[in-house]
This record gives C-alpha cells, structure tokens and sequence, in this order.
C-alpha cells in the first residue's frame, strides 16, 4: 500500500508537519534509559514498567554493582507491564497475525511473538525504529514473522479484518482517538480484541493538570482523558471489557527511576501527577463486534 514501507530506504512523507515532527522526535531519539535497558536482554521497551520493585534482588545501594541492578529490575518491570497487556489479548493461535501500532523498536512484538507463535506485524512513524526492530528480529531468528513498517498508524496496510488482536502500548497519545480507533476496528477481525495502555488525565480533576503539561511538552504529545478513549471505542464498534487502573502498579517504577542515573527530568511530574490524581495509568481492552 503506498505511503508504507519496510525499509527507511523509502521513507513516506508525512501526512502532516505534526507527523513529520513525531517523525524526527524518535529518529533523533537515544536515550540510555531506552537502549541501556533494553541491553540487559535484547527486549528493547519504550513504555514503563508495573509492579512491585524486588528489594532484595538490588542490594546494598553502596555496592559497585547496584545501579546495573537497578537497571536490570527497571527492565523486569517494563517487562512485565508487556506480560499483563499480552494475557488481556485472548486466546491468540500460531496462524493469527497481531498489529502493534506504534511500535518503537519492537520489544513486545518479539515478546508476543515468543508468547503466541503467531505473525506481528508494527508500524511506526519512525525510519530509525523500523530498522532496529527488523534488524533484532533477524538476529533472533524471526523476521519471517516480527516485522516493522514505516507508517501511519491510523493508515494502516493490512486488509479489513485481518488481525485477531490490535494493540496501542503508550502511543495513542499521538492520535486523534477517533481515527485511531476507526483503523483498528477495520484491521480487527469481527471478535478480535483491541488493548491499550496509556496514560490519561482523569476527568474527576476537572481539566489536564500543570504536570500532565509538562509531559505533554517533554514527549510532543497530546494525553487523552479517559472518557475520551472509552466514547472513541464505543463510537468505532470496539465495546470495552475491562477497564484496569494500573496507576498504584506503576508508581514503584517510577520512584525507582528516579534514582538512577537514567533520569529524563520529567520523573517527577508521572510522580506527582499520579500520587494527586490527576494523571492515571490504565488498561482498556475492548471486543470487536
């Protein structure tokens, strides 16, 4: 289909400068809190970790060691949040094929590969991404069934109905929610299953807080509320059937980031913005029908 493509060799002009700037962002994009990570096992994330921190298993802060083990359990974490999105997407069978829609360099689509058996398929708006994805699942051994595409996620080239389960892991943010939810519920088979994890301002405060500007600012994005995402799936036939607040599950990773040498500046805010409410971490998975 054009304006997609496999390789950064051809790259498709974006459909708007706010794409073209998304674009840039992640090509320009190395931070050491991504790729460091991501070494401790091949899986390299770009979203944030739930659950609760292994005290034990990072010792004595004074230990020369201890900041690559904080490392190693920031990762566990990432990974984790992975494992909770792949166990909401259903029974999943070896000759399905899945869409991750922004896919970043391709962590949980070779977890979900590793998981299912099954094809997945990505699409990222960033060249440098689609080939660090394509290029770990060579190495693998499994580029015959992990691929990334340089894309439009809301113009996608998959045929109507041909993916069992879609997901968004923190990229919707990027979207508008109705387009979104209007290419998944075309790609989704008639019972397939939508997930997202995301963050979102909670309406219950009343307008998007100073701290959810703030990361708004630092990731040039735009956060949805949760509402939003709700009337945007019922809108595009995609009914939702489990709605989970991740929020306390995810507050422990980001103290813990916060102690590193990682930092981005922009921990305290997901800090605050979570412990006052205003900002929530959550987990939507809708049916197709």
């Amino acid at each position: 289909m054009p304006g997609c493509t496999g390789s950064s060799a051809v790259v498709p002009r974006p459909a708007t400068p706010y794409q073209g700037d998304i674009a840039r962002y992640w090509n320009n994009e190395a931070r050491p809190v991504n790729l460091r990570l991501g070494d401790v096992d091949g899986l390299y994330h770009h979203h944030y970790g739930i659950g609760d921190v292994d005290h034990a298993a990072l010792g004595d802060t004074g230990d020369v060691a201890y900041e690559d083990r904080v490392i190693a359990e920031l990762h566990r974490l990432e990974s984790a949040q992975t494992d909770v999105l792949l166990d909401h997407l259903g029974a999943i069978g070896r000759d399905d094929t899945l869409v991750d829609a922004g896919c970043g360099r391709g962590g949980s689509m070779v977890m979900a590969h590793q998981r299912f058996g099954c094809k997945v398929e990505g699409v990222t708006l960033s060249a440098k991404q689609a080939d660090f994805a394509n290029q770990r699942a060579r190495d693998l051994g499994i580029g015959s069934y992990v691929r990334a595409r340089v894309c439009n996620m809301l113009n996608t080239p998959f045929e109507t109905g041909q993916a069992a389960a879609s997901w968004n892991n923190e990229s919707s943010m990027y979207v508008d929610l109705h387009d979104l939810m209007a290419e998944h519920s075309r790609v989704l088979a008639v019972g397939g299953r939508y997930v997202t994890i995301t963050g979102c301002w909670n309406p219950r405060y009343g307008q998007p807080s100073k701290w959810v500007s703030q990361i708004n600012a630092h990731f040039e994005c735009n956060i949805h509320s949760r509402r939003e995402y709700l009337r945007a799936m019922i809108d595009n036939r995609l009914v939702p059937q489990a709605v989970v607040d991740l929020t306390p599950q995810t507050l422990p990773y980001w103290k813990l980031r916060a102690t590193t040498s990682l930092v981005t500046g922009i921990e305290d805010a997901f800090v605050n913005s979570y412990e006052d409410g205003s900002f929530q971490y959550v987990l939507i998975a809708a049916d197709r029908i």
